[in-house]
């Protein structure tokens, strides 16, 4: 078998083979990544657990059975406040928080 050595210098066939290589190896992690992103799109999926659910409705009665704000009382709570006529009645109070408590526990 004899060896053609006279092509030495010539590198053109050499790049020539190695971009086609190249070339092939990219269309085929092109291919294979678009398979891959398909067979994912197909497995999404997206469901809502019954706690989810029953989280929604008592988000909405809660919403929906809030008292609204009365504007006019917050001003004139505020304005008591403010000036150091808003008295507060410490038995009162500690009745509220005990009886908070109590309604939590």
């Amino acid at each position: 078998m004899a060896i053609n050595i006279n092509n030495l210098s010539n590198t053109n066939q050499v790049k020539q083979k190695l971009d086609q290589q190249i070339q092939t190896k990219q269309q085929v992690n092109e291919n294979a990544n678009t398979s891959q992103q398909a067979k994912l799109a197909t497995r999404d999926s997206v469901s809502i657990t019954p706690q989810a659910k029953q989280m929604n409705e008592l988000q909405k009665k809660a919403a929906d059975s809030s008292p609204a704000l009365n504007q006019k009382k917050i001003d004139e709570l505020k304005s008591a406040i403010t000036s150091g006529d808003y008295k507060i009645n410490p038995e009162k109070l500690a009745a509220s928080i005990a009886n908070f408590e109590f309604e939590l526990g």
